[in-house]
């Protein structure tokens, strides 16, 4: 690590000396790594260091050139949400202590998850694991419900449809293609709208040793939209297609519960809970969309995928 960004982690901590840790993760297609930085002579044992260094810069309007545009902004994204929103304590995330950017490299300081308690990390989970998670998600949508998306993705997710012009093009499914743009216009002219995590998967959740407490990083995509497409991408980055039809009911009025009791007395909630179960369908067959053009041999196109987006394929006929 350069020292000028030593000096940045340095100067926000407080602290006397750093050292360089282990790497925790690279960064997707290449563009640097997550990394615990040690400290001394400060009141924090260490802290998670996001550094992005980014390729040569690909042609424009090729498929590689959408790519690296669409990471480039995810990025600033991310930055600009750990320097100008806070959450609370229902849906925990990393507090940023400092961030920066010169030329190609990008450098974001977050505290140490580990550190406070959420040590743990999953690749399967229980239903009390799933519960913790989506109660999360209801208290982040609580919290951002009615908000403007400032600085962040006018419509959140990294599989949008307008960002995703090359896995459309390339799916073989010809009648979900040209019902994509209606699903996506379903989705957007929900009249209550929120913030989503936009990339709500497991890994991006930090458990506490109990699995009750969770915490969520990795805000690249955040932005506006219907609370469902977090939902629908959680629950189908964790469950196999066996467990959906008998577990799904339960977790939606899990969610639910959780996200009635956190949203403002003023919001209608009856038209909320029904607005948004009327999305489920439609958020999860968005998603199956993106799949079949992005990775058609995925392993979560499955029966209850195909289920669904035969019933919204449907209701969009009628």
């Amino acid at each position: 690590m350069k020292q000028e960004y030593q000096d940045v982690v340095l100067r926000a901590c407080g602290a006397s000396s750093l050292r360089v840790g282990a790497r925790i993760q690279r960064l997707w297609s290449g563009y640097g790594e997550i990394v615990r930085l040690h400290l001394e002579g400060c009141d924090r044992p260490s802290v998670v260091v996001k550094h992005v260094k980014f390729p040569s810069r690909a042609k424009e309007n090729t498929p590689e050139g959408r790519s690296h545009a669409r990471k480039v902004r995810s990025y600033e994204v991310e930055t600009h949400w750990y320097q100008n929103y806070s959450t609370a304590p229902g849906c925990r995330t990393p507090s940023c202590l400092a961030a920066c950017s010169h030329g190609d490299e990008m450098l974001i300081v977050l505290e140490d998850m580990d550190v406070a308690g959420y040590e743990q990390r999953r690749t399967s989970v229980k239903d009390k694991e799933m519960r913790a998670c989506l109660s999360w998600l209801a208290h982040f949508h609580a919290l951002f419900l009615g908000v403007a998306p400032v600085g962040l993705w006018a419509v959140g997710t990294y599989w949008h449809l307008e960002t995703r012009p090359d896995e459309l093009e390339a799916m073989d499914d010809a009648q979900l293609r040209a019902a994509a743009g209606d699903i996506d216009r379903t989705l957007s002219r929900c009249r209550l709208q929120t913030l989503v995590h936009g990339d709500a998967k497991l890994a991006n959740f930090c458990f506490s040793r109990s699995g009750q407490d969770v915490a969520a990083v990795d805000f690249q995509y955040v932005g506006g939209g219907c609370g469902m497409k977090d939902v629908v991408y959680f629950l189908g980055s964790c469950m196999e297609e066996s467990e959906c039809d008998k577990k799904v009911p339960g977790l939606l009025e899990h969610y639910f519960s959780e996200l009635k009791v956190s949203v403002s007395q003023d919001v209608d909630f009856a038209a909320l809970e029904e607005e948004w179960r009327e999305m489920f369908a439609f958020a999860w067959t968005d998603f199956h969309r993106f799949l079949l053009g992005w990775m058609p041999g995925h392993w979560k196109i499955n029966r209850y995928s195909k289920q669904l987006t035969k019933e919204v394929l449907h209701k969009l006929k009628l």
